[in-house]
């Protein structure tokens, strides 16, 4: 009899440890002291959106959240990733104010996403602009005959291999690509207008591929003021009507072993083993 009751007590004591501890955390993620500001950081080359968009949903979800800063240090990357983020930006943006934090570089793939944000601040020095795409081949043949090695290709249609590194790129398959080029070039300058309330042809003058810095970018509408991450923080929380200091909260930096396990092709691997693809990148 009294094991018995000693079991049931050891129950209780667990079954109420466990209902702290479940009604502490919803506390800690429905109370805070401060309102909170997210801080989302996207650095380097972009390959990949999937961890991105699950933050920014995430912040989203969060109540205590009233507003997000992206921080973005990056030339670009993969046009379909870059895409990916800037519509969940552009969807965050309806509920929260996204502030973007210019770096050293937010080019090409990197403005591409800013520009779906609520404002963006630059340092005076950040590079910009690098409006448009890139796609680049590498070519090999030389390099094949010389060694004496051929390749054997069978196809079901005649352009099957239109980005073969294996030869040179003939005047149909050069129009081909730059056809597809010019397509997803046209819609960078689309995004940018829309979002950024500037007109199709005011962008399209400058949508060359050129860089500018973040004081340039004022001048001609792709900044909103200049300034750091400090001061971006500041005018996010301002925005959302934070009084006082904000708390700024953000996750850390995954690694690339659970890159690899995710199925992701980390970034240091992605640089040694380049994709033929579309890119919207800034190249020095």
């Amino acid at each position: 009899m009294k094991v018995k009751k000693t079991c049931i007590v050891i129950t209780i004591f667990f079954l109420a440890m466990i209902a702290i501890s479940v009604i502490f955390t919803l506390l800690q993620n429905e109370i805070s002291l401060k309102e909170k500001v997210a801080l989302v950081n996207i650095e380097g080359p972009i390959f990949q959106s999937k961890n991105t968009i699950e933050e920014i949903k995430g912040y989203i979800k969060d109540r205590a959240v009233k507003a997000i800063v992206l921080r973005i240090d990056s030339p670009g990357g993969g046009v379909v990733p870059s895409q990916e983020i800037y519509e969940e930006v552009r969807k965050a943006a309806a509920h929260k104010k996204i502030v973007v934090s210019m770096g050293s570089v937010a080019a090409s793939g990197g403005y591409y996403i800013a520009s779906a944000a609520s404002r963006i601040v630059a340092n005076p020095g950040t590079i910009t602009g690098s409006i448009g795409g890139i796609m680049e081949v590498p070519n090999i043949k030389g390099l094949m005959d010389k060694i004496g090695v051929k390749t054997e290709v069978i196809k079901s249609g005649r352009h099957k291999d239109l980005v073969s590194v294996f030869r040179g790129i003939g005047a149909e398959e050069r129009a081909i690509l730059q056809g597809v080029m010019d397509d997803v070039h046209e819609q960078f300058i689309k995004a940018i207008s829309q979002s950024r309330k500037i007109p199709m042809e005011d962008v399209r003058k400058i949508a060359d591929g050129r860089i500018f810095s973040g004081s340039q970018g004022i001048k001609i509408g792709l900044v909103d003021e200049l300034g750091d991450l400090e001061h971006a923080v500041k005018l996010a929380a301002k925005m959302a009507g934070i009084k006082g200091e904000p708390e700024v909260v953000s996750k850390k930096p995954r690694s690339p072993f659970l890159d690899l396990l995710s199925g992701s092709v980390p970034e240091g691997i992605s640089k040694v083993v380049p994709k033929i693809e579309l890119k919207y990148m800034y190249m020095p």
